[in-house]
């Protein structure tokens, strides 16, 4: 898909406050709230905009213990994948899951509030699964950068 300069200057003031106001989006882009309101509902139809969210404070919430996880499955059977991929996507815990290439097939990021919390979520649950062959885990000490932002050029 093709995006001029004021749709990506869009998507960028979009990242960083999806709260503006479509006034204040205006004035930014040099547009009027017409077109910028265009030009949101043209970029939601084509999927270029997934959806809105509200970032939470994992701190405040005591879910800021995020453990990264690899994942080596028993046999690179199709229906091992599938199987795999269709169950850890039903656990709240983890909030990305990435088919890697190396030597593990998934490293996860995971969520939770204490190391007590993750190995009740490995015990309980992950290592519950079929297929597994081996798991390695890492934990955050720090994080020392953190967006959602997608760079556009």
């Amino acid at each position: 898909m093709n995006l001029d300069k004021k749709d990506k200057k869009l998507l960028v003031l979009l990242q960083q406050d999806a709260k503006k106001t479509t006034k204040e989006l205006a004035s930014e882009l040099h547009l009027s709230v017409t077109a910028v309101f265009e030009r949101i509902k043209k970029l939601e139809k084509q999927k270029v905009i997934e959806k809105y969210v509200a970032l939470v404070d994992k701190e405040k919430i005591q879910k800021n213990f995020i453990a990264l996880c690899h994942v080596k499955l028993a046999q690179h059977r199709k229906e091992y994948i599938t199987q795999f991929e269709r169950e850890i996507i039903e656990f709240p815990e983890v909030l990305e899951c990435f088919h890697v290439s190396g030597d593990y097939d998934y490293i996860l990021k995971i969520c939770v509030k204490d190391l007590q919390e993750y190995r009740e979520f490995m015990v309980t649950k992950l290592t519950s699964l079929q297929h597994i062959g081996s798991t390695h885990s890492s934990f955050t000490i720090k994080v020392v950068k953190r967006t959602t932002g997608v760079f556009l050029e």
